[in-house]
C-alpha cells in the first residue's frame, strides 16, 4: 500500500512570513515628490482633497494613476477613495497607465439650449480639422454664459459669442490659453467703501443694529431663497441661529442650470455687496466658518474673488476696530467646483465641500440641523445674500412694494434665446413673459415670433406663446406644471420647436445625473432615448415620470420629467 506523506505546516511561521511588497498600486518616489513639492505646506486634511486634485490637473493637464496613488499616500487616503472622487467630477482627466494624456489645451463647446439654438452645433463640427490633434474639442454642458451664446471655453478662458475664427484666434499656439485672464470687479472695493459699503455691518458688529432687527427686515420683504427652492430667508436665520454652535455657512454659486447665469454677473459687478451681505448673515445666525463654492466654469471669477478675500482683513481692519474689541468675522474659505451641475443641490454642494462625491444626502435631516462637517448649517444662494444690504437699509416694506399682478419683490431673471437683447433683466416679480420680453429686452429677434419658454431652466418646464400672461414668480407656474427655480428663461421662436428643446434638456440631465438613485439614473436615460425617436410612447413615458417623480432622491430626478410632461400637454401638434 502506498503511503502519501503531508508535510505539517507550521500556521505561526505561515503568520509571520512578510509580505513582500506591499497590496495595492506602489507610490513611485518621483510622483510622490511632485506631489509633496505642488502642495507644499498646505494642510492634507480630507476635505482639501478636490482641492488638492485641482492642483494636479492644473499643473499637469491630466490625472495619473501614479499621482493620485502618491496623492492618497499623503493625504493617509484609500486610494479607491481619491480614484472615485476624481473619476466623479467632469472636469478632472484621468489617465490610466497606458493611455495617452489628453491634448494639452482643451476646447469646450457648450451645447446647452441657449447655445445650441445659437450654432453650437456647427461649431463643434468644425472646430476639430481647424485644430488639429493638438487640441480637444468637445460638447460642455451649460457653462453659465447664456446670454453669450454660442459660448466656448478654450482652456480656462471663455469666448462669448464665439464664432470659428475666435475660437481658432484664441486657441493658438502661444497664446497661454491655459493662463486664466482676470476680470476686474466692476465696483471696486474702494469705490464700494466709498458709497456706504460695509457701514451697516458695522453697525451690526457695533450692537447699533440688533438681530431681530435684521432678520425682521427680511421678513417684512417676503426675501425668499433666490437659488431656486425659495425657502424664506429669514424664517432659515431663525432655525439656524436656534440650532447650538459651532454653526457654519455654506454659499452656493454653482449656478449650473442651463439658462441660468444672474450669479455671474452679479458676482463680476459687486462682489462686495454679496461679501458684506454674507458676513452680516454670519453675524446674525452666529457662523463661525463660511465656506463660498464656486462653480469651476467661472475661472475668472475666481482668480477676482480670490484677489478681494485675500484683501478684505486689511479693508474692514478699521471698521473692526471702530465696531469695539468684540467685533470678529467668520473665517472664508473659497472652494471650487469640478464640473457637476448636481452639487447645485444643497446636500451635494456640502458633500463635495467635504472632499467628496457629490451625492446628494436622505432627508431628514435637514441640512440646517446636520449639515456641513455634522455642524448646523446655514445654506444660501448667492443672490440672496447680495440682496441682503439694500434690504436691511431701505427697509422690507421698500422691496415687498415692488412687484406685479398681486406679486411682491423684485427678480433677477437670466433672459437668453430668440430675444433682441439677452441679459440679467431687474424686473418685478410677478412681470409675464411677454412683458419681461417688451419692457427689458427689447422685444423678439427680428423675423421671430414668441412660440414658447422655459419659466424656470431647463427643470421649469416649457410653456406655449399662448400661455404669455403668467405672472412669473414663486407659487405661479405649479398650476401649469412649471416652476420659476432660478429664474432662468429662455425663449423660443417660430424656429425652433418644444421637441427639440426637450431633448437637449434630457440629454443635459442624463448626462448630469449623478446616479445614486435608480429612478434618476436609469429614468434621465431610457426618457432621453424615448424621445430621441419620431415617434414617442406617451404611455411609457408616463410611467417614467410618475417613477421619477415620486421615488428620485432629490430634486434633479423628481424634475426632469418636466420638459417631456410640457411637450405632450402643450405642444401636441408636435408629435403628430
Amino acid at each position: 500500500m502506498n503511503t502519501v506523506t503531508i508535510p505539517i505546516v507550521d500556521e505561526s511561521s505561515l503568520r509571520q512570513r512578510k509580505r513582500q511588497a506591499p497590496k495595492g498600486r506602489r507610490v513611485l518616489p518621483e510622483a510622490l515628490l511632485e506631489v509633496q513639492e505642488l502642495l507644499g505646506t498646505e494642510p492634507r486634511r480630507r476635505d482639501l482633497l478636490i482641492e488638492h486634485l485641482h492642483k494636479l490637473q492644473d499643473q499637469f493637464g491630466h490625472l495619473s494613476t501614479a499621482h493620485m496613488a502618491a496623492l492618497a499616500q499623503e493625504m493617509r487616503l484609500p486610494q479607491a477613495e481619491v480614484f472615485e472622487v476624481a473619476s466623479f467630477y467632469h472636469h478632472f482627466d484621468i489617465v490610466r497607465e497606458g493611455q495617452d494624456a489628453p491634448a494639452g489645451l482643451t476646447v469646450r463647446v457648450c451645447d446647452g439650449l441657449s447655445c445650441e439654438m445659437a450654432g453650437a452645433g456647427d461649431l463643434l463640427k468644425r472646430l476639430p480639422a481647424l485644430l488639429g490633434q493638438e487640441v480637444r474639442v468637445i460638447a460642455a454642458p451649460c457653462i453659465g454664459r447664456c446670454n453669450q451664446a454660442p459660448a466656448v471655453a478654450v482652456g480656462q478662458n471663455a469666448v462669448p459669442h464665439a464664432d470659428v475664427a475666435a475660437v481658432v484666434a484664441a486657441a493658438a499656439p502661444g497664446r497661454a490659453a491655459h493662463a486664466v485672464k482676470p476680470v476686474p470687479a466692476q465696483v471696486s472695493a474702494q469705490a464700494y467703501v466709498a458709497g456706504g459699503g460695509y457701514q451697516l455691518l458695522q453697525a451690526c458688529l457695533s450692537g447699533q443694529r440688533d438681530v431681530e432687527s435684521v432678520i425682521k427686515s427680511l421678513e417684512d420683504a417676503g426675501l425668499r431663497g433666490l437659488g431656486g427652492a425659495g425657502f424664506p430667508a429669514g424664517r432659515k436665520w431663525r432655525i439656524v441661529r436656534a440650532e447650538a454652535g459651532p454653526r457654519l455657512m455654506a454659499v452656493n454659486i454653482d449656478e449650473g442650470e442651463p439658462g441660468t447665469f444672474k450669479d455671474r454677473v452679479l458676482l463680476e459687478r459687486d462682489p462686495h455687496r454679496f461679501i458684506e451681505g454674507m458676513l452680516i448673515a454670519a453675524w446674525a445666525v452666529g457662523i463661525e466658518d463660511a465656506y463660498i463654492y464656486l462653480r469651476d466654469e467661472y475661472h475668472a471669477c475666481r482668480t477676482m474673488l480670490e484677489a478681494e478675500l485675500a484683501a478684505l482683513p486689511a479693508l474692514l481692519a478699521p471698521m473692526l476696530k471702530a465696531a469695539g474689541p468684540d467685533a470678529k468675522l467668520p473665517q472664508l474659505h473659497l472652494r471650487r467646483g469640478a464640473g457637476a451641475y448636481i452639487c447645485g443641490e444643497e446636500s451635494a454642494m456640502i458633500e463635495s465641500i467635504e472632499g467628496k462625491r457629490g451625492m446628494p444626502r436622505l432627508r431628514p435631516p435637514y441640512v440646517a440641523q446636520v449639515g456641513l462637517f455634522g455642524r448646523p448649517t446655514l445654506e444660501h444662494n448667492f443672490e440672496t445674500l447680495y440682496w441682503v444690504r439694500e434690504l436691511v437699509e431701505k427697509g422690507g416694506a421698500w422691496f415687498a412694494q415692488h412687484g406685479r399682478h398681486d406679486r411682491k419683490g423684485l427678480r433677477s431673471f437670466s433672459v437668453s434665446g430668440r430675444v433682441k437683447n439677452p441679459g440679467v433683466k431687474l424686473a418685478p416679480a410677478g412681470i409675464t413673459i411677454q412683458e419681461l420680453i417688451d419692457e427689458h429686452c427689447g422685444g423678439m429677434l427680428v423675423g421671430h415670433t414668441l412660440y414658447g419658454y422655459l419659466p424656470g431652466g431647463a427643470s421649469g418646464g416649457i410653456l406655449p406663446a399662448s400661455l404669455n400672461q403668467v405672472p412669473l414668480d414663486f407659487d405661479t407656474l405649479q398650476p401649469y406644471g412649471c416652476f420659476i427655480g432660478s429664474a432662468a428663461v429662455i425663449v423660443l421662436s417660430q424656429h425652433d420647436t418644444a421637441t427639440a428643446a426637450a431633448r437637449n434638456m434630457m440629454r443635459f440631465f442624463k448626462h448630469e445625473s449623478c446616479g445614486q438613485c435608480t429612478p434618476c439614473r436609469n429614468g434621465t436615460a431610457k426618457a432621453s432615448a424615448l424621445i430621441e425617436q419620431d415617434h414617442w410612447d406617451l404611455d411609457l413615458l408616463s410611467d417614467l415620470s410618475t417613477v421619477m417623480r415620486d421615488a428620485s432622491i432629490c430634486g434633479l430626478g423628481q424634475a426632469a420629467p418636466n420638459p417631456i410632461d410640457c411637450v405632450v400637454k402643450y405642444f401636441p401638434h408636435e408629435l403628430k
